[in-house]
């Protein structure tokens, strides 16, 4: 499917996380196949100038989202009822990460990862799943990753754990809904070369591990995690619900 295809015209997508890396190109490829995306980031974030930079033929918008948050999820998704009267996608994408071990990780940190990565997503599809099953049905696609299925490099037990709830959760809220109207599915990236990742990362040994395990031998793009989620988020991919999409170059199956 060609970008600028109108496959999403009319539809309403929420994005959490859209301010960085993959959230960035989700929330422009959903705009440039015709979506009016609700773009949503924490406080401080600068969803504002991002959501007026989208363009495509969709009215966008913007709201401050801690995915941690019962209540900001329950104001958010008021506002989106309000403003539109509907809601047809919400991409499960806000998330953090630690890279250390099951030993040296901290409970501190252990907790915040999940609250984001776990329970938010959770939190988003109580609420948002439970707008678009009123607006008439639609898609929740919850970015889950490889870490939620498989162990990587030994090392992200935090992130680990959030990933693989998600995993589950998304096929037993699939489950939930199937005759409802709203279908659930989870995209798992594999190794992807965002900035922040080639910042942090590149030229180190992680860095080499990441393109060694990878059997197309480069990292990936976040353009194409956004395609896989444009993908679900259509009518394309209307009798597909409880799956799980890997965009990792093979890593899954080495």
């Amino acid at each position: 499917m060609a970008i600028g295809s109108t496959r999403l015209e009319g539809k309403i997508a929420l994005v959490t996380g859209t301010t960085g890396g993959i959230g960035v190109e989700i929330a422009r490829r959903l705009a440039q196949e015709g979506a009016s995306v609700v773009v949503t980031d924490i406080a401080g974030a600068p969803v504002a100038e991002f959501a007026e930079g989208l363009g495509g033929t969709g009215t966008h918008s913007h709201s401050a989202l801690d995915v941690a948050l019962e209540s900001d999820w329950e104001c958010v998704v008021a506002e989106v009822a309000d403003r539109y009267g509907r809601l047809d996608v919400v991409v499960n994408n806000g998330a953090i990460g630690s890279l250390e071990t099951v030993v040296d990780e901290t409970r501190e940190k252990y907790d915040q990862v999940i609250a984001v990565g776990q329970t938010g997503t959770w939190l988003g599809m109580k609420h948002a799943g439970a707008l678009i099953e009123r607006s008439g049905g639609g898609s929740v696609v919850n970015m889950c990753s490889i870490l939620g299925t498989v162990g990587g490099l030994g090392n992200s037990v935090a992130y680990a754990a959030a990933k693989g709830a998600v995993r589950t959760m998304t096929k037993n809220a699939a489950l939930h809904w199937a005759q409802r109207g709203v279908r659930v599915n989870s995209i798992h990236p594999g190794f992807i070369g965002t900035a922040q990742l080639k910042e942090r990362h590149e030229g180190s040994e992680r860095h080499r591990a990441m393109l060694a395990n990878t059997p197309m031998g480069r990292l990936g793009q976040p353009e194409e995690v956004a395609a896989a989620v444009a993908f679900l988020a259509g009518d394309d991919s209307r009798f597909i619900t409880g799956t799980e999409i890997y965009v990792d170059g093979g890593w899954t199956c080495a």
